[in-house]
């Protein structure tokens, strides 16, 4: 029986994986780190020739840079392994395809929003739907209005704003700015967010209670990590 060898990974194989890219940098770094202390060593036993030894701090030099390098790459490995993971625990928990988890946890990040939120808005709103559409004509995965879409973007489309990742910046920057208007307070955001941020202001300017059981909905069962 002939035994077939698994042909190395390619350098495009080998960046798409990161737990692979993070075991190899961490045994070049283990190599490099070891070459370095021995060196190093031998740099102190052998203070008689200048020559080796100009050499040797020449080497050493080469080799710190090489770990230096590698910790940094490590590090990126690392971020990317963490961000793979928490894709994949959010695709699992909603059932939902990885490349749209990917997109609700990046953009969120990137407009500032908490996924753990961002997700369960999402959930709420459209039920992972692209194409839900509510009575009031709130399109896509964030159930945006296009007057709404069109104060952050003047040239969205009603098609446009049916596309992924611009539907879910709108979204997630709306929430946002709510935040911000209702000093962090996430029950009074994402009441504005349903209701609409003026309803709100009116309904508190009255001395009235706002709540009407979506900001719950929302944040039932948000778990967040403890500080």
């Amino acid at each position: 029986m002939t035994t077939r060898l698994r042909p190395a990974p390619s350098r495009r194989e080998w960046h798409e994986q990161p737990l692979a890219r993070l075991g190899t940098l961490l045994t070049i770094a283990l190599v490099i780190s070891a070459l370095g202390g021995w060196t190093r060593k031998a740099r102190a036993a052998d203070q008689a020739s200048m020559p080796v030894q100009t050499e040797f701090v020449g080497t050493i030099t080469a080799l710190e840079s090489d770990l230096a390098k590698a910790q940094g790459e490590l590090a990126v490995a690392k971020v990317q392994l963490d961000r793979h993971q928490t894709i994949d625990r959010y695709s699992a928990k909603y059932r939902i395809p990885s490349d749209l988890a990917g997109a609700i946890n990046d953009i969120s990040i990137a407009e500032g929003i908490d996924p753990a939120l961002a997700f369960r808005l999402v959930q709420i709103e459209s039920r992972f739907e692209r194409t839900a559409r509510s009575s009031a004509n709130a399109m896509g995965y964030t159930q945006v209005r296009l007057p709404t879409a069109r104060f952050y973007d003047p040239s969205v489309t009603e098609k446009s704003l049916q596309e992924r990742d611009t539907n879910l910046r709108i979204g997630f920057r709306f929430l946002r700015d709510l935040l911000n208007q209702f000093d962090g307070n996430e029950h009074l955001a994402l009441l504005a967010y349903n209701r609409g941020p003026q309803r709100v202001i009116d309904i508190l300017a009255a001395g009235g209670d706002p709540a009407n059981g979506y900001s719950d909905a929302v944040l039932r069962g948000l778990k967040r990590p403890r500080r």
